[in-house]
């Protein structure tokens, strides 16, 4: 009998460990952050391709599900729309123009994150799909904004105090201030009139971090070599309640301005965390290895509020790009 009951015992120690990592394995995939991607409109023609490339980029951390929202009419990526495919996007009709899909209404409260990957010219969502997200955004939704996604929707209030800066799409003075770090390593706030948006010939360029404490840019060279990619300046917009994080100088020799330019911001809206990147141009922008931790660590961080994504080892240094070839993967 004493043998027996012995037996029983033993029988339900061992059980326990494995309940255990049964139970912490579930809730461990419980905890993925849910994440949408909206896109379909985007002067980018690439735009299809970047999409995939993300949606992979972050679901090879094993901290997030993807999940992409099209719009049915689409705009300017007809190459690359049957070369990327992915499963959940329904048929869409690709258009010479952009035009509003008034079907275009996600179900904003069934996830943690939005990334947008729209561009300059999409058309406007509906007055219905807007307040959604505003109050999805509001009430503590993430959100984060990529590259050309920066021009888009500029008659759109919530939005342009959402991406904090914004560019082209006729935004001037009146939607706020250039904001900049000057050559003396001041951060400036300029009121001064002029058009809102502007780039050079792509090449390579600098990233210099200005909070090097900031989760998403904790551990990160002070300064790392960003690949080929458009580099955003003379962008502008309400700027509240913002933190830029790093800049990249646009040198006057290449059409640019001569001050150091917001490349990583964060802002807050409401109770929502936006992190607002302006890399992303290409396929070749977005294979850098800066690119690839920026979007991970800064998706988990607007959905979170933490970051425990780790800085790669092949992380790009001052003097040297590192990329990830995508296709080389497929």
């Amino acid at each position: 009998m004493r043998c027996l009951y012995l037996l029983l015992i033993g029988c339900l120690l061992m059980a326990v460990p494995q309940s255990f990592a049964q139970t912490r394995k579930a809730g461990s995939a419980a905890k993925k952050i849910r994440t949408l991607i909206v896109d379909g409109q985007n002067n980018h023609e690439m735009w299809p391709k970047i999409t995939y490339m993300m949606k992979k980029d972050l679901e090879e951390t094993g901290k997030f599900t993807v999940d992409v929202k099209r719009t049915y009419y689409t705009w300017n990526g007809d190459k690359y729309l049957d070369k990327y495919p992915i499963s959940e996007v329904a048929g869409t009709q690709n258009l010479p123009k952009p035009r509003m899909d008034s079907s275009f209404h996600p179900n904003f409260s069934d996830y943690d994150l939005v990334i947008c990957n729209f561009g300059w010219n999409a058309a406007p969502w509906s007055d219905a799909t807007q307040a959604d997200f505003e109050q999805f955004i509001s009430k503590g939704g993430g959100l984060v904004v990529v590259h050309a996604a920066n021009n888009s929707f500029p008659l759109w209030p919530a939005y342009n105090k959402m991406i904090g800066l914004g560019g082209w799409g006729d935004r001037s003075e009146k939607d706020g201030p250039y904001v900049y770090y000057d050559q003396e390593g001041k951060l400036v706030r300029d009121t001064q009139p002029g058009r809102a948006g502007s780039h050079g010939a792509q090449r390579e360029f600098l990233i210099t971090v200005r909070n090097t404490k900031h989760p998403i840019t904790k551990g990160m060279p002070t300064k790392w070599l960003h690949a080929q990619d458009e580099l955003y300046d003379r962008l502008r917009g309400p700027a509240e309640n913002m933190e830029v994080l790093a800049t990249a100088f646009s040198p006057k020799d290449n059409r640019g301005t001569d001050r150091h330019e917001p490349m990583l911001m964060t802002i807050n809206y409401g109770k929502g965390r936006i992190f607002h990147i302006a890399l992303g141009h290409a396929d070749y922008s977005v294979e850098c290895v800066g690119f690839i931790t920026c979007l991970q660590r800064g998706s988990q961080w607007a959905a979170t509020g933490k970051v425990d994504i780790p800085i790669p080892a092949d992380f790009p240094t001052e003097t040297a790009v590192s990329r990830r070839p995508f296709d080389n993967k497929q």
